[in-house]
């Protein structure tokens, strides 16, 4: 425990997501000891973020604009909306430069403990975009844990009424990870999701 200012530095700090007390800490000294550490760029950039940063008009990614990037950009496929859970999903999935499809951010998961039921996320807004027709594959790549699984099986069910293809991202073993560390359903899915090695 510090004094004053600085501990209340460091308990905000601590309240970001991934930053434990430890963190906080370490951030909070780097600050103090780094004389050319710019605190004012800081502290402006925060409040940019905060006024000009919203949530795409189509599909709910961030964007200083009504629309955003990936969805003003025309060369983008039409047919395929790629759903994902938060915005930060999509930026991963560009990293990869393997798709060139749209994009849905549902603004969550389905999580009952968190009382997170469908309603709160945009699914809605995922059936307006379908409903023109001109969307033929819709790829749910939510996380890999109870609440992902959850949402993508219950869209799952609510798209087989149209006639809309439904994929979901394939999951199995990491690259360079060992076969007696992976537990059951990781295993299960690399079963499942297995190619020809030809």
């Amino acid at each position: 425990m510090y004094d004053g200012i600085v501990q209340e530095l460091i308990d905000e700090f601590g309240r970001l997501p991934g930053v434990g007390p430890k963190s906080a800490q370490r951030i909070t000294f780097h600050i103090l000891q780094t004389p050319s550490f710019d605190v004012s760029r800081l502290a402006e950039l925060l409040a940019e973020v905060r006024n000009r940063v919203r949530f795409c008009e189509i599909c709910g990614n961030v964007s200083e604009q009504e629309r955003c990037a990936i969805c003003r950009d025309a060369r983008r496929n039409q047919t395929i909306i790629c759903v994902v859970e938060d915005a930060k999903d999509v930026a991963a999935i560009e990293r990869t430069r393997e798709f060139r499809g749209l994009y849905h951010v549902l603004g969550g998961s389905i999580s009952p403990i968190a009382n997170r039921g469908p309603d709160d996320l945009r699914i809605t807004e995922l059936m307006g975009r379908l409903a023109d027709g001109t969307v033929q594959e819709v790829i749910l790549a939510t996380n890999p844990n109870l609440e992902g699984e959850a949402t993508a099986t219950y869209l799952s069910r609510l798209l087989t009424s149209m006639s809309i293809q439904v994929t979901r991202l394939a999951s199995g073993l990491p690259v360079g990870g060992d076969l007696e560390y992976a537990d059951e359903v990781t295993l299960g899915r690399a079963f499942e999701g297995r190619r020809s090695a030809i």
